[in-house]
């Protein structure tokens, strides 16, 4: 049973002070059988109320606003989670029944929500990935561990090189992208084959194993598995996901889980700054901490930074 001291910071600098910011945090562990929330501790910018409620997918979803006048907001997020090992799925031998299974609750709640497919230009030719890798003869997982792995084995893990708002089109094009990325690629190609999965967001801690996706926020897959239940599986790191991954929120993609997202009133461009820090058992935070401080505004870049046009700019470049 690890026990991890997880912080996650988030900084947003306005380049000039803005008024009536409002906030949705999803920062707030999933507490069951699979992990256990010891402690969690909120800091944000002039203390606001915090109003929490459960969505649809009963995450936690925390609500705020700030009217004042303000130039930062910073939101510290302090936890300390114990996670416990899962029994893996025994790889089935009853194919036909699990695919039947599948067929059958392929439009029930909540199956249904994670079968919905997402289009894009180069949806044809993902289609034809997955059915490459969708063999009748093995079972739902074996088929969701095959895609995992194609992804891991045919995408670049780099970051900087996409965004939030980088479309899963850019991305298969790219060949290479981040956690968020791989996770919406493996959600479509795992739908594809007609087995539901769901987006999760959250932590990896590898304990200095080297694993993708350290020092900040994580995000993976979790595929039906018949006569199992939801199994994560990591195609950043090629793995099932067991009690090196803290959950925080399950959806349909990245929008039902993003961990911050707000908006404001203001002319004000912003930048945002995240970091996350993994302590293990023996090596707890102190009980108080103050809250970090504001970062210094530096004046923003007028060329496009972090984004997958860049990018291709600079690769041409190179060529030429």
């Amino acid at each position: 049973m690890p026990e991890f001291h997880i912080t996650h910071i988030t900084s947003y600098l306005y380049e000039e002070p803005i008024n009536d910011s409002a906030n949705q945090i999803m920062l707030y562990p999933i507490d069951d059988e699979n992990q256990q929330v010891i402690n969690h501790r909120l800091k944000i910018t002039d203390n606001p109320l915090v109003e929490t409620y459960k969505d649809y997918y009963d995450n936690t979803v925390g609500s705020f606003t700030n009217p004042g006048i303000h130039a930062a907001l910073v939101i510290d997020s302090e936890l300390t989670v114990v996670t416990h090992s899962r029994k893996m799925p025994e790889d089935f031998t009853q194919q036909k029944e699990q695919w039947d299974l599948l067929q059958q609750i392929r439009y029930q709640l909540p199956y249904i929500n994670f079968l919905i497919p997402q289009q894009f230009k180069f949806l044809p030719e993902v289609l034809q990935v997955a059915q490459s890798e969708l063999n009748r003869e093995q079972t739902p997982l074996q088929v969701a561990k095959a895609l995992s792995n194609y992804i891991y084995q045919n995408f670049e893990y780099k970051a900087g090189v996409t965004t939030v708002e980088t479309t899963l089109d850019e991305v298969w094009e790219l060949k290479s992208g981040v956690c968020q990325d791989f996770a919406h690629l493996l959600l479509v190609m795992v739908r594809m084959a007609n087995i539901p999965a769901r987006y999760v967001s959250g932590y990896i801690c590898p304990n200095k194993n080297g694993m993708r996706g350290e020092g900040a926020t994580h995000a993976w897959v979790e595929a039906y598995i018949p006569f199992y239940g939801w199994l994560g599986l990591d195609p950043t790191n090629n793995i099932s996901v067991n009690d090196k991954h803290v959950r925080l929120a399950v959806g349909r993609n990245f929008s039902d889980c993003s961990p911050v997202k707000g908006t404001y009133k203001g002319n004000a461009r912003h930048k945002l700054d995240v970091s996350v820090t993994v302590g293990y058992e023996g090596q707890n935070p102190q009980e108080e901490t103050q809250m970090p401080p504001t970062p210094v505004f530096t004046p923003f870049n007028t060329e496009p930074t972090n984004s997958y046009r860049l990018y291709m700019e600079q690769q041409q470049q190179q060529q030429q």
